[in-house]
């Protein structure tokens, strides 16, 4: 019975099938083996828009909605809350369906098969809370179901890219994988003795990228917008802070799509009317009313990757909110930025040892998994905690795809 393996992300998702005992990974757009996890609904109805296709839709300034880290409300309550959302009232969990579907599709139309099964990879844990992981991982197994799945199996996803780590020129290692993804942090402990993989112990933390690119808006971008401003009191002397809430979910990818209602735009012409720095607050109600979050939101995640790579030009650009507008940044900026963060990596890395029973200078080596493992922060820690450790790098975007497809032996027949 054909399987599909698929690495269904917060960021990106990927697809692939085991022929003849090889991986066989997928296109799932055109070339590409990897797909953003974004959709694009248009204002006049037409259909749903998928991927690169999605964010195209975007930059072209077409009007409608742009969806993404869908994965991220697994769990809560937002999932199954109907809204309008492309001319007719659905739910996330509806559009993660219809994505799922649409990758199911694609891969009977490339493989020529009937595929039933699904392997799905999953966070070590969705939530930190055990009864929400639980009720994220029912969600996503729903969706899958929906989408025409009659069986769905869910591997760690750092245990899947532990069996596509790689060979060394050792016979018999002790390593750790570190995957950090779009909105989870992953690690796993194995031993590997020639062919065989053995996980010690697995352990995740709710902390990824889009926590990342939010924690650099709040300390970068928002300062622009009017955050950590004050307001005047309508009646009486003295005084108030801006409010914080409106910059927090205009910071959050899987926030952003709910923040364009009347209420939010009452609430910014009050706070433009009592600013006592007005025209920041004046760019805000620029952004909500043009519906510029997402374009923002892109601004912070280049100047994010740009300053991690040490481009003297690193900035978040934002001209769509105001020409010539941008904040520099350095890579000491951004560490800055992302510091707190720091002791989270650490600690869930000294919790997986724990776990695994091992101390942190018999690792032989360190394995960085997903996009976000490409931060220098994440090897920094990673190295600092384990230093005897070789770091090792793997194929950032597709080890969790073809370590799934590997696993998938044991489902296909």
């Amino acid at each position: 019975m054909p399987c599909l393996a698929i690495d269904f992300g917060t960021s990106n998702s990927a697809m692939a099938v085991l022929e003849n005992g090889a991986v066989r990974r997928l296109s799932v757009e055109g070339h590409h083996d990897t797909l953003p996890t974004a959709v694009f609904f248009p204002e006049d109805g037409s259909g749903m828009l998928i991927g690169r296709a999605a964010g195209e839709a975007l930059i072209e300034g077409d009007p409608g909605r742009y969806m993404r880290a869908l994965k991220s409300v697994l769990g809560t309550e937002l999932l199954h809350e109907e809204r309008r959302i492309g001319r007719k009232r659905q739910s996330i969990a509806q559009i993660i369906t219809i994505f799922l579907a649409h990758l199911k599709a694609e891969a009977e139309a490339q493989t020529g098969l009937k595929i039933p099964t699904a392997l799905s990879g999953r966070p070590v844990a969705f939530h930190d809370n055990p009864e929400r992981h639980a009720r994220a991982e029912a969600d996503l197994r729903a969706c899958y179901h929906a989408a025409g799945f009659d069986t769905v199996e869910f591997l760690p996803e750092p245990e899947a890219a532990a069996l596509a780590a790689g060979h060394s020129q050792r016979n018999r290692e002790t390593g750790l994988i570190v995957d950090i993804g779009g909105g989870t942090s992953d690690f796993s402990v194995y031993q590997r003795e020639g062919e065989e993989i053995r996980i010690l112990a697995s352990h995740g933390i709710r902390l990824g990228g889009t926590d990342f690119d939010h924690a650099l808006s709040l300390a970068k971008a928002m300062p622009e917008l009017g955050l950590g401003g004050e307001l005047k009191r309508e009646m009486g002397d003295g005084l108030l802070p801006v409010p914080r809430g409106i910059y927090v979910d205009l910071s959050r990818w899987e926030k952003i799509p709910f923040v364009y209602t009347p209420e939010t735009r009452r609430l910014v012409a009050d706070m433009e009317r009592n600013a006592t720095d007005p025209k920041r607050i004046g760019r805000l109600a620029h952004v909500i009313e043009e519906q510029l979050g997402h374009e923002l939101a892109f601004a912070v995640e280049s100047g994010k990757i740009a300053a991690n790579s040490d481009d003297a030009q690193a900035a978040i650009a934002m001209g769509m909110v105001e020409p010539k507008l941008e904040v520099r940044l350095t890579r000491g900026m951004l560490n800055g930025a992302l510091s707190q963060h720091r002791e989270a990596l650490r600690n869930a890395i000294y919790q997986t040892l724990m776990q695994a029973q091992m101390a942190p200078q018999m690792l032989d080596c360190i394995v960085l998994v997903g996009g976000s493992s490409l931060m220098g922060l994440v090897a920094e820690e990673a190295q600092a905690t384990c230093p005897n450790a070789e770091l090792r790098k793997v194929e950032a975007f597709t080890a969790v795809i073809d370590g799934l497809a590997l696993a998938s032996r044991s489902f296909a027949s």
